[in-house]
This record gives C-alpha cells, structure tokens and sequence, in this order.
C-alpha cells in the first residue's frame, strides 16, 4: 500500500468518526464531518490529478 492510500483510509475513518453519532456529540453540527469531508475531497483531487 502506499502512503497515499493509507492516508486516504485515515481521512475515511477520521470521517466517519467525527458524524454526530452519540448525544454529547449532537452540539458539534457539521462542522467535524465537513472540514474531514473536505479533505478527502481534496486528497481524492490530488491523487486524480497525479500530484500526489
């Protein structure tokens, strides 16, 4: 694997973690999940383009 997709894999999870799941995460809206959604987004722009 390379480093590439293991960030990528890391992003996912840091993405998936950050959605308001529990009651105590309920005040953080979007807020989480949009900056980690972002970067993955760009991540993804960056291995397409093949600056990565």
């Amino acid at each position: 694997m390379t480093l590439t997709t293991v960030l990528l894999l890391v992003l996912v999870l840091i993405l998936v973690g950050t959605l308001p799941a529990w009651p105590h995460s309920n005040d953080w809206g979007y807020g989480p999940s949009t900056i980690v959604g972002l970067l993955v987004i760009g991540l993804l722009a960056l291995m397409l383009m093949d600056r990565l």
